[in-house]
């Protein structure tokens, strides 16, 4: 009788460990997936090379619209016209 107690009890135990171990069932891993951050600025024109062309172009219309004859007198009158020769 002894043995049929402990062969009794080891199969209660085995019994007991194996329904606790397959409780539930197999569940799939949860993978939480990060979402991707796109940076979205709007496109815009760089002011590094805006500025410059800017100034280069206010530089070249000051040339252009000075009354210099390009003689450098500074405050010398113009000369006149010469007259025609007919």
């Amino acid at each position: 009788m002894l043995i049929t107690t402990k062969v009794t009890a080891f199969a209660a135990a085995l019994t007991l460990s194996a329904s606790t171990a397959l409780a539930g069932g197999y569940v799939a891993p949860v993978v939480e997936v990060e979402p991707v951050v796109v940076d979205s600025q709007p496109a815009s024109t760089n002011a590094g090379v805006v500025i410059p062309a800017l100034l280069l172009l206010g530089v070249i219309a000051a040339i252009a619209l000075s009354d210099s004859n390009g003689g450098g007198g500074g405050g010398a009158e113009p000369e006149p016209d010469p007259e025609p020769v007919l």
